[in-house]
């Protein structure tokens, strides 16, 4: 139940992204967040192409946020005091001229960064300009926005740079998985080019020799040409009675599939952060994620002070490793392999996937930093 007197806050988010994406997860459990610590929060769900979206769709977000209640909310029921508007990224930052309007109107909004907008550069230094303040899901994002717009200028701040602030993606407690045996690889992440399964499947196919088993969930709807050229992979890469593909599972179903994982595998192209890293971790389930992506930040979370291991396979205190980012998949390849074949090394990771488990900050922590940052901006 909503605590009397916390502050209004309203989540505009977009509604063309229907899987369970790690933007959507995020926004979910962070308004959660926000009403166990006693806000009033309103969920406002956008359709539009977005990012960007028509001229239509953009003058229907500045009316949004000119208007300062959004009637259509979640909650279904205005709020009783002026919110403080949280847009996320993919709504915001290729619709300045909405942050603009809103800025001048002085009902400026606050920003949430999931990922750059990186073909929109320029919009994007424009939007974030006209931002109440930046929120950023990782530290990643925020070292790449400061990267690109060095930082930001507020247009009517004199000249002052933008402050850039960061909220990293709680966990939720989960029990430790019980693993397989043979082993079992998990790759949780819709069927799309960046997050690169057919690269997974080639480095698979090379361990054919050695026994193991493989699931990938994640919705096959959001690309159904990529989901279908991962099936026709697994045909004709032979790896048919090994490695099944789920697609989106929620519940008992999605948890059946952690409690059997023994390795979790995220080798995205691209990413921000990563939340199914920590997801992973809460479970006591050791990751391989792929070098220079901000998957590598998730994966020391809750970890200690790292150390070069002995043997080359990863980091003393770090639950996995991470594969040279290009597209060959031999790194990934050697890197499943020595794994399966030294039960020392998977009982490293696995310890230390253990012990990260209980530092893993939770969505409070999360939910708190979000309303400190409001707080303190007045």
């Amino acid at each position: 139940m909503t605590k009397p007197g916390g502050p209004a806050v309203r989540l505009i988010v977009p509604g063309n992204v229907r899987h369970n994406s790690g933007g959507n997860a995020y926004n979910a459990a962070l308004a959660r967040g926000l009403r166990a610590l006693g806000a009033e929060v309103d969920i406002c769900r956008v359709d539009g192409n977005w990012p960007v979206g028509s001229e239509e769709e953009r003058r229907r977000l500045a009316e949004l946020l000119l208007d300062g209640v959004d009637h259509r909310g979640s909650s279904g029921r205005e709020t009783s005091r002026t919110p403080v508007t949280i847009v996320d990224g993919l709504v915001a930052l290729g619709a300045p001229n909405a942050l603009e309007e809103a800025a001048a109107a002085g009902r400026p909004a606050w920003i949430l960064v999931h990922m750059q907008l990186a073909e929109h550069r320029d919009l994007e230094g424009r939007a974030l300009a006209a931002a109440a303040g930046v929120i950023c899901a990782s530290s990643t994002a925020a070292a790449e926005i400061r990267e690109r717009h060095n930082p930001p200028r507020h247009s009517s701040a004199g000249g002052s740079t933008m402050p850039i602030h960061v909220a990293l993606p709680g966990t939720a407690a989960a029990p430790p998985a019980a693993g397989s045996n043979p082993p079992h690889f998990l790759a949780v992440a819709a069927l799309l080019p960046n997050k690169d399964q057919i690269l997974l499947l080639k480095a698979l196919a090379g361990i054919r020799d050695l026994p193991w088993t493989a699931s990938l969930v994640g919705s096959d709807s959001a690309d159904p040409a990529y989901a279908e050229a991962v099936r026709s992979a697994i045909t004709g890469l032979a790896l048919g009675g090994r490695v099944s593909v789920q697609g989106e599972l929620r519940g008992q179903a999605l948890d059946a599939e952690w409690d059997r994982a023994d390795l979790s595998l995220l080798i995205s192209q691209a990413e921000t952060y990563g939340m199914v890293v920590t997801e992973s971790l809460a479970r006591g389930i050791p990751v391989v994620v792929r070098d220079g992506t901000g998957a590598v930040e998730a994966l020391a979370a809750g970890s200690q002070a790292v150390a070069e291991a002995p043997d080359g396979g990863g980091t003393a205190a770090l639950p996995g490793t991470a594969v040279v980012r290009g597209t060959d998949p031999a790194p990934l390849e050697a890197v499943l392999r020595h794994w399966l074949s030294t039960p020392e090394l998977r009982l490293r990771w696995r310890e230390a996937a253990l012990a990260a488990r209980n530092r893993l900050p939770g969505w409070d922590v999360t939910a708190g930093t979000v309303l400190d940052l409001i707080a303190a901006a007045g």
